[in-house]
């Protein structure tokens, strides 16, 4: 599939996504209330300060899997599959039968149930509210062994050592980082020869001709720092496929599909891809 570019927006695109954001709202009143209502409340939420944006961020993510589809989970079962094949570089994991998983941006631990048995996981995530919701899975869930929790960005991961994970795993978090390229960087060097990044992005929407008011929307809400604001730096027109592509792996197995979103307003992500890269 052709990679998209993210191009400038003029002042011709900006009266046309308004054109599109007013027909939204007479089209779905009762979304474009709730939205309003919850940009209201985290505008003055956030004047507290940055643990207050990040406390609220933690709870519309515990809330996110309310707007999927229960057949999203299908995707997060499709994501790791890779994971029940691969061995380890580590000899005592290999006695185990076990390997070494590092995710990057952990959330609420929403992928730990669907790890194999017997993993080793180094956790990192730069919000550290977010401990209490992945500690309590950790908690209930003995087939898999916590090795670290590190509260730090991706692109500032250096604590992990060089070649000493198996496998790096990203669910929808490189929409939201500063640099994806810097995060790529620190994903091929910790991975082991053979090792496998696993992820799964919402992306821009790639067929402008039939969904043109959802790539629109998504150009508006991004360049107008709205959807960045409001979801901690998300950005719905970011496609990170090409920087994945040139960080050096060997192989990269993608496929684009649109997950199955409840809420009309959170459609904007539908456009996603998940995918597979070996160093």
């Amino acid at each position: 599939m052709e990679t998209l570019t993210q191009g400038k927006v003029c002042t011709e695109d900006i009266a046309r996504y308004m054109v599109v954001v007013s027909d939204f709202i007479k089209t779905h009143p009762r979304t474009s209330f709730y939205g309003a209502g919850a940009f209201a409340i985290t505008v003055l939420s956030y004047a507290f300060g940055k643990d207050v944006k990040q406390r609220i961020f933690v709870w519309i993510n515990s809330k996110a899997d309310q707007i999927k589809d229960p057949k999203y989970e299908e995707y997060r079962k499709q994501l790791v599959a890779p994971l029940t094949d691969l061995e380890s570089h580590d000899p005592e994991l290999r006695k185990e039968k076990s390997i070494r998983i590092l995710e990057i941006g952990v959330g609420c631990g929403n992928n730990l149930k669907n790890y194999p048995e017997g993993s080793h996981l180094v956790l990192v995530d730069p919000n550290p509210h977010f401990g209490k919701y992945f500690t309590e899975k950790l908690t209930g869930n003995l087939k898999i062994k916590p090795e670290d929790i590190i509260v730090s960005k991706g692109e500032e991961m250096d604590m992990v050592p060089d070649a000493s994970i198996d496998a790096v795993v990203v669910s929808l978090v490189l929409c939201s980082v500063t640099d994806v390229a810097k995060v790529m960087q620190q994903v091929y060097r910790v991975l082991v020869p053979g090792g496998k990044f696993l992820f799964i992005e919402h992306v821009r929407e790639w067929d402008a001709k039939k969904y043109r008011a959802r790539r629109a929307l998504q150009s508006l809400l991004t360049v107008t720092r709205i959807w960045p604001f409001l979801f901690e730096g998300c950005t719905l027109n970011r496609d990170p496929l090409p920087v994945i592509k040139a960080a050096g792996f060997s192989q990269v197995e993608v496929e684009y599909f649109y997950a199955p979103i409840l809420y009309t307003l959170f459609k904007l992500c539908s456009p996603h891809v998940i995918g597979e890269a070996t160093k």
